[in-house]
C-alpha cells in the first residue's frame, strides 16, 4: 500500500467492503486512515501526533503532524515554538496545535501488513456494532437461517445480515445438522461481545414452542387464546397450558387444529416432540388436575404455604401419573409452578390411618382417657391438646355418647395438661438461659422459647435479629421442584404473618424502631400500592 497508490482504486476497496460487510462506507475510510495513521508513526516516530484524513469523493490522502505551539521546544516532533508557529499562522498561541504536511510516503512490508490488520479490526468491531444494534430488539422473535458451520456441538447460523449461534445444550436431544441446512430458532439473548457470535439462539427454549404455536393458531396471534405457561422436555415430550378469553372458542381444539394440522406443524419442526395441550385454570387444584393428563386423579390435597400439592391416585393410574423416568410429573410440576406428590390411594388410607392412630394415642396419653375416647375424639378432627383445650365446649358436647359433663372434664384435663407441659417448658426455657423478656411477645410459648433456646436465641436482641424465614421456613424451587425448608417454629401453629408481628413486637422492645417507624412504614405501603394500582 502506498499513499500514492490509485485514489480512485482505494474507494472502490472502500465501497467493496462496505457492501459485503454491510456497514458505513465512512467507517471503511475511517478505519483506512486509521491504519495510514499507525503505519506513518512507525516511519515517524510513535510519540509523532500524526493525523491521515481521506478525501471520501476524490481518494486524495493527505497526511499531516500536529506539533503544540510552546513557548520553548524540547521534542522537535512533537513541539513547535511559538516563534516559528506564528511564521505558519500569526494567531498562534500557546497550547495551539499547527498541523505540519508530511510528503507521500512508501510504506514498507511490515507497515503495509500492520495496516491491513488495522482495518480488518476496525471493520470487523463496525460489523459486530451493526449486527447487535440490528438483532438488539429482536429478543423473543424466531429467525431463519442457513447452518455456516458446526464447531464442538455447537451450530454457527448465517442470518443474512448476522451470525447467531445454537449452542449444544440449545439444541434438540439427537438433532443432527449440516452445513447448508435451513434452521429456525428462537432469539433469548443478543448481547455485545469482544469475540464470537453475539446472537445466541435456542430450539429448547420454552417460549420457541409459544412462537411456534404464535404462528401456526391464528387465535393465538389475535390474542383470542393465551398460552399461560410451557414446560418441554425438548425432543421428547412436552404440555403447554392454554385459555380462551371467548367462550365459544375452544382454545385446546384451536391449537389442535382440523385432524391435528396445527400441532403437527409444530410436533415436526421440533423432531417429533409430544405435546400435551392442556386447559388452564385459576384453580390449583383444577389447573394440576388438567396438569397430570391423561393420567385420572382421584383427590388433591393442597399445602398453599409450601407451594406442594398431594395428588392421590387410583392404584392403576400411578405409573401413568408419574411417567416415564417421572416425565410425566415433572413436567406437570412446571407446568402449574406446584411441587407435586403422587400417591396411589392404597397409600393414602395407609397414611390417613397412621396419622389416626397417632392421634389416638396423643389424646389416650395427654387426657388419660381408654382408647375408644381417643378414637371418637380423633375421628370427630380433634388434632392437637390445644384445640380441646380452647374450643366452645358445644363441639365437645354434640359427639355422639359425649354430655356436657364428659366435655367439661376432657376440656379440663386438656387444661391441665398443656399447664403442665407449660411448666415443665418454662424449667427447660430457663436451663438454657433464654431471658424472661421473651415471655412478653404476644403469641409466644414456653415450648417456642426453648426451640430458640436450643438455636441459641435467649434475648429479645437474638430474637429481634430473626428473619420471618428463620421461624416459620421458607421454600426454595429449581428446576420444577420445590424444597422446603424448616423453621424453628414449623412444628407449631403459627403463620407467617403471627411471625413477622412477634419480630416487630421484639424489635420495639430492643429499641431497633419505634411506633413512629411503624407509622411512616405503612403511608409508604399506601403509596406503593396507590402507584401499582394506577399503573
Amino acid at each position: 500500500m502506498a499513499v500514492s497508490a490509485n485514489r480512485l482504486e482505494l474507494l472502490q476497496i472502500a465501497d467493496a467492503v462496505a457492501r459485503e460487510k454491510v456497514i458505513d462506507r465512512e467507517i471503511v475510510l475511517a478505519a483506512m486512515a486509521d491504519a495510514i495513521q499507525k503505519a506513518a508513526r512507525s516511519r515517524y516516530g510513535t510519540e509523532s501526533n500524526i493525523r491521515a484524513d481521506i478525501n471520501p469523493k476524490t481518494g486524495e490522502i493527505r497526511l499531516q503532524r500536529l506539533l503544540e505551539v510552546v513557548d520553548k521546544a524540547e521534542d522537535y516532533s512533537t513541539q513547535i515554538p511559538l516563534e516559528l508557529a506564528r511564521d505558519r499562522n500569526p494567531d498562534a498561541a500557546l497550547g495551539d496545535f499547527i498541523a505540519d504536511p508530511l510528503p507521500p510516503m512508501d510504506f514498507g512490508r511490515i507497515a503495509a501488513q500492520s495496516a491491513k490488520q488495522v482495518i480488518v479490526q476496525k471493520v470487523r468491531e463496525a460489523e459486530r456494532d451493526r449486527q447487535f444494534d440490528e438483532f438488539k430488539d429482536r429478543v423473543g422473535e424466531i429467525v431463519n437461517g442457513t447452518v455456516k458451520r458446526v464447531e464442538y456441538g455447537n451450530v454457527i447460523v448465517d442470518l443474512g445480515r448476522g451470525e447467531g449461534i445454537i449452542r449444544r445444550d440449545e439444541m434438540i436431544p439427537r438433532e443432527n445438522v449440516r452445513y447448508g441446512d435451513r434452521v429456525r430458532a428462537y432469539v433469548y439473548d443478543v448481547r455485545r461481545e469482544q469475540r464470537g457470535p453475539q446472537i445466541f439462539l435456542s430450539r429448547t427454549h420454552p417460549q420457541f414452542m409459544v412462537k411456534l404455536f404464535t404462528m401456526e393458531v391464528p387465535e393465538i396471534y389475535d390474542g383470542i387464546i393465551q398460552v399461560k405457561s410451557v414446560a418441554r422436555d425438548p425432543g421428547s415430550r412436552a404440555k403447554i397450558a392454554v385459555i380462551s378469553n371467548d367462550s365459544s372458542i375452544d382454545p385446546v381444539g384451536a391449537c389442535v387444529g382440523m385432524r391435528g394440522s396445527r400441532v403437527q406443524a409444530v410436533v415436526g419442526e421440533l423432531q417429533g416432540e409430544k405435546i400435551d395441550i392442556i386447559p388452564w385454570s385459576q384453580d390449583p387444584a383444577t389447573f394440576v388436575v388438567n396438569a397430570l393428563q391423561p393420567a385420572e386423579v382421584a383427590k388433591v390435597v393442597l399445602d398453599e404455604d409450601a407451594e406442594r400439592i398431594e395428588v392421590v391416585v387410583p392404584d392403576e393410574q400411578l405409573s401413568l401419573a408419574i411417567g416415564r423416568r417421572g416425565q410425566n410429573v415433572r413436567l406437570a410440576s412446571q407446568l402449574t409452578g406446584w411441587d407435586i406428590d403422587i400417591m396411589t390411594e392404597a397409600e393414602e388410607s395407609e397414611r390417613r390411618q397412621k396419622e389416626f392412630n397417632e392421634r389416638t394415642n396423643l389424646f389416650m396419653d395427654s387426657l388419660d382417657v381408654d382408647e375408644m375416647v381417643g378414637q371418637v375424639l380423633a375421628s370427630e378432627g380433634f388434632a392437637a391438646v390445644e384445640e380441646l383445650a380452647y374450643v366452645d365446649l358445644d363441639e365437645i358436647s354434640s359427639i355422639d355418647g359425649f354430655d356436657e359433663e364428659t366435655a367439661q372434664e376432657i376440656q379440663q384435663r386438656a387444661r391441665e395438661f398443656l399447664e403442665r407441659l407449660e411448666a415443665e417448658m418454662d424449667e427447660k426455657r430457663k436451663a438454657l438461659g433464654v431471658q424472661d423478656e421473651l415471655r412478653e411477645i404476644d403469641g409466644i410459648t414456653a415450648q417456642m422459647m426453648v426451640a430458640l433456646g436450643e438455636d441459641g436465641i435467649k434475648s429479645i436482641e437474638d430474637f429481634a435479629g430473626c428473619a420471618a424465614d428463620d421461624l416459620v421456613g421458607w421454600t426454595e424451587r429449581k428446576n420444577g421442584e420445590t424444597k422446603k425448608f424448616e423453621g424453628l417454629f414449623s412444628k407449631f401453629d403459627v403463620s407467617r404473618v403471627e411471625a413477622e408481628q412477634m419480630i416487630v413486637q421484639a424489635r420495639l422492645s430492643a429499641g431497633w424502631i419505634t411506633q413512629e417507624d411503624l407509622a411512616k412504614g405503612t403511608e409508604e405501603e399506601v403509596i406503593e400500592a396507590e402507584a401499582e394500582q394506577e399503573v
